[in-house]
């Protein structure tokens, strides 16, 4: 299983709106808005890197309100 934080900025006044989009999309396990550089903070799993590119890139970036991710995959060292 891969898992991996997602750094969201959005639109002025949407980070609430996203935060609760994104919670609702399958291989999300949590999503939180925050205050800083970021808007929203996600993370998600999915059983391959090819899948959770495709989470990201179908599922969370197609969300009306964002303006821009990063990807952070989480690595045990």
């Amino acid at each position: 299983m891969v898992q991996a934080y997602i750094l969201i900025q959005t639109e002025v006044g949407r980070a609430a709106e996203v935060a609760g989009a994104i919670r609702t999309i399958p291989g999300v396990v949590r999503s939180d808005d925050v205050t800083g550089p970021y808007d929203v903070i996600a993370m998600a799993e999915a059983p391959h890197m090819d899948d959770l590119g495709r989470l990201v890139v179908a599922r969370i970036q197609a969300l009306p309100g964002i303006t821009r991710t990063l990807t952070c995959p989480i690595v045990h060292l």
